[in-house]
């Protein structure tokens, strides 16, 4: 893996952690939270979607669309165990 791909995974993880924060928490994580948030979402979409039969497309815009969709479930999740 080259500098230039970690540096997207990064760029997309922080995107998709702010993403998701706004839509679950109404606010985001600070820049290191967001980079977190957002590629654990991605490896939960990555292994969930799949096996529910969804599929994106590629580029860098279906891959946030995807993290996203991971770290709202992760923070929903997360939610839910907190009040528990």
């Amino acid at each position: 893996m080259g500098i230039e791909s970690i540096v997207v995974f990064l760029i997309v993880g922080a995107i998709a952690g702010w993403l998701a924060g706004l839509i679950v928490s109404g606010f985001g994580f600070g820049l290191l939270g967001n980079i977190v948030v957002g590629v654990v979402g991605a490896f939960i979409a990555g292994a969930l979607f799949p096996r529910l039969g969804f599929g994106v497309g590629g580029g860098v815009l279906w891959a946030i669309i995807h993290a996203t969709l991971g770290a709202v479930i992760l923070l929903a999740l997360i939610r839910i165990v907190k009040r528990a």
